[in-house]
């Protein structure tokens, strides 16, 4: 029977440029996991961190900013690892940015893009999916419910 985890989160920076969002995706630079794709923030969850925490924590050392606003999905990114037989659940969070990033070590580039055009460079099929549900609530609305204020 495989381990179930909640290890990790994602991020999903965007901007609002006039009616259409934006979404920030970040090249993983060469030498690190994942070298040369495009990606959203994400990262690990530490042992003494709810989840959101981690996001926000990812969102500021990936970007080098606070986010303007904070919410998460109502959904999670699924997969499975066969190396561990490990299905990983993923919470996914969306975060407004004010500004271009700051690049840290693990990134050599960035760009925004329309959802359309951010989830089609996206390798993984969860991620795609969740870029544009972050699309969708934004457009809908989202609700108050889904805003973290920390």
């Amino acid at each position: 029977m495989p381990d179930t985890a909640i290890r990790v989160v994602d991020v999903y920076p965007y901007r609002h440029r006039s009616v259409n969002p934006e979404f920030l995706l970040l090249r993983r630079a060469a030498g690190t996991p994942y070298e040369g794709q495009w990606r959203m923030v994400g990262g690990k969850i530490k042992a003494d961190e709810a989840a959101w925490e981690a996001a926000l924590r990812e969102c500021r050392e990936e970007t080098g900013q606070s986010p303007d606003r904070f919410w998460t999905l109502p959904s999670v990114n699924t997969f499975y690892e066969w190396e561990e037989d490990r299905i990983n659940l993923a919470p996914a969070f969306a975060a407004a940015l004010s500004a271009p990033p700051t690049l840290d070590d693990e990134h050599d580039a960035f760009g925004w893009w329309p959802a359309r055009e951010a989830a089609d460079r996206l390798a993984w099929p969860e991620q795609r999916r969740l870029l544009r549900l972050a699309d969708r609530t934004l457009r809908d609305g989202v609700p108050p419910s889904l805003v973290i204020d920390p």
